[in-house]
């Protein structure tokens, strides 16, 4: 998995686009892990503004929700620290 940041204007929220390829699955698989993700990211605290793009590789589909939410929080947060640097 990989997450970009990128500093844009002022937002006032963090904005989170998803991208999960077809060599993770068909459609139906696909749009199981973005909603996972999606819950993923909801749950992690204090993101900095700006935009994020979670990139997800099919080894995200075998992860458990917990550590699904692990690691989408330390590279969330390792990437806004990193481009703020």
């Amino acid at each position: 998995m990989v997450v970009t940041y990128a500093i844009v204007g002022e937002p006032s929220k963090p904005l989170v686009a998803y991208a999960v390829g077809k060599r993770v699955g068909k459609a139906v698989v696909r749009n199981r892990l973005r909603r996972r993700l999606r819950a993923a990211v909801d749950s992690v605290a204090g993101l900095a503004p700006g935009a994020y793009l979670v990139a997800a590789d099919p080894a995200a589909l075998a992860l458990s929700y917990e550590d699904l939410r692990t690691k989408v929080a330390t590279a969330m947060t390792a990437a806004s620290v990193e481009r703020r640097r």
